[in-house]
């Protein structure tokens, strides 16, 4: 368990930060700009979340959201000499049951709208415009985590959450626009 007595410790002063296994590096570094996507979606999530308190897919915006903090954790740790990313007791890493569920959900939630005929532009209601910028910052994650996968090794079912988890909020963004009644498409050269 997870135990914060002080909020600052000024070790960040320097402009590095610490990972898990103890070790330090540049605030800007490829891994943070990642951790800090994931975060950036997570805040982005909660804030989609209250807009569907009253509804059915409020909980499984909260399951996400503690999904993304373990996918912090599983960025935030570095792979040690013959780490294949399995989780342990010391090391949380994101698993396929994770996505698999996420690949459930959408299944489920797509289940309840008809075929796009066009692309959709982001809004409707609040609540699926919440939605959609959360899922345009799931998508910034997904860069900044391919962008760490370039430079360092990087758990393959992290990059599939991360990819899979746009794909949710998209649909669900649909599904609270009615279950896409109130999708707003996209007119291509509409305003020339």
């Amino acid at each position: 368990m997870v135990k914060l007595n002080k909020i600052y410790t000024r070790t960040g002063d320097d402009g590095t930060t610490g990972l898990v296994d103890g070790s330090r590096l540049p605030k800007h570094a490829a891994r943070m700009e990642a951790i800090g996507a994931v975060d950036e979606a997570n805040s982005a999530l909660g804030l989609a979340a209250v807009a569907l308190a009253d509804g059915q897919f409020a909980e499984p915006l909260y399951r996400i959201q503690n999904d993304l903090f373990d996918l912090g954790a599983d960025l935030a740790t570095p792979v040690g000499e013959g780490d294949d990313f399995s989780p342990s007791d010391m090391v949380l890493r994101t698993v396929s049951a994770q996505v698999a569920w996420l690949e459930g959900a959408i299944d489920a939630a797509n289940a309840l709208l008809e075929p796009l005929t066009s692309f959709v532009l982001p809004g409707g209601s609040e609540a699926a415009a919440r939605l959609h910028v959360a899922r345009a910052a799931a998508r910034r994650a997904e860069r900044a985590m391919t962008a760490m996968a370039a430079e360092v090794p990087t758990n393959p079912q992290a990059l599939a959450y991360i990819n899979r988890l746009s794909d949710y909020l998209f649909v669900l963004a649909r599904v609270a626009n009615d279950e896409g009644r109130g999708d707003v498409t996209w007119v291509p050269g509409a305003n020339r």
